[in-house]
């Protein structure tokens, strides 16, 4: 199996151009069921029948994964078979027939206007650090990038002529993201002051650093905001992807065109966008208020 494994990973690595956290969240699944496989005496992937995948899912079931997880691991392994059916390994895929369960409609989180406001006032903009967090926080919130996006930003992504950012998504996918005047003054300020200083004797072309001037990693991110929104009133768990819920949550609210926002957000399937199409309170509100003939 070991080297049936490897074949599949050089196949999403190669011929699918799979990012490595992809990769990673892949070869976990198929190791989490291969480790099922053992228990159950199935020494090769052909010899797992549809009764055997209905076993794992209840095992996955038994040991409260989520949904999402659960669907996620499904993929997984549903992907391996197809391609070792295509390989011609084996003669059947048994994750084929295997139904995802039904997610979970949840409502994505996001700040109010209001709520922003007390985020944008946190940073102290004479310090690097400060203007590096304040940068960092119009970026996210500005262009709703996602954090691995975020921290693979490099100076030369930025055009500050045509108040753009080249930004590079999943499965390598390059887009054009506007930025806007908040956010190109932050990155002015930082850039031309902050940085220089944090970057100290280091040399590379990251756009955001840490404190020793090395590229910013994504947990780097996380803490930051966490340590921005302890120096807030509000009482809210923060995370980047929150920032992106919030940048599609505003423009959808404004009446942004949803294709316009799915472009924006780099989605590849307009249903991912749609998740954001829920109204908030203060806008139905308004929208009662404008065209209710009693209101």
């Amino acid at each position: 199996m070991e080297e049936e494994i490897r074949l599949f990973i050089e196949y999403l690595q190669i011929e699918k151009n799979c990012s490595s956290h992809t990769v990673v969240n892949y070869r976990v699944d198929i190791e989490n069921f291969v480790d099922f496989m053992k228990q159950q005496g199935l020494d090769h992937f052909a010899a797992v029948s549809y009764v055997d995948v209905r076993a794992f899912l209840t095992t996955l079931h038994e040991k409260k994964y989520a949904r999402k997880t659960v669907a996620r691991k499904v993929s997984s392994l549903r992907s391996l078979y197809r391609f070792l059916l295509r390989e011609k390994k084996l003669n059947v895929n048994p994750f084929q027939t295997a139904s995802f369960p039904k997610k979970a409609t949840r409502l994505p989180k996001f700040f109010y206007q209001e709520e922003l406001e007390e985020l944008f006032k946190v940073a102290d903009r004479s310090t690097p650090l400060g203007q590096r967090n304040q940068a960092l926080l119009e970026i996210l919130y500005g262009t709703g990038i996602r954090v691995s996006e975020c921290v693979d930003l490099s100076i030369k992504d930025i055009d500050m002529s045509i108040e753009t950012i080249l930004v590079k998504g999943k499965g390598r996918k390059e887009r054009y993201v506007p930025v806007g005047s908040y956010a190109l003054e932050a990155l002015d300020r930082y850039l031309n002051d902050g940085r220089k200083t944090l970057m100290k004797s280091k040399i590379h072309d990251c756009l955001f650093v840490n404190y020793k001037g090395d590229p910013l990693t994504a947990r780097g991110v996380r803490k930051i905001l966490q340590q921005i929104i302890r120096s807030t009133s509000l009482t809210m768990k923060i995370s980047p992807h929150m920032m992106r819920h919030t940048f599609a949550t505003h423009l959808l609210n404004e009446g942004a065109d949803l294709r316009a926002v799915q472009e924006l957000l780099g989605h590849s399937q307009l249903s991912t966008t749609q998740v954001y199409t829920h109204v908030t309170k203060d806008r139905l509100k308004e929208m009662y208020n404008n065209f209710h003939p009693r209101a």
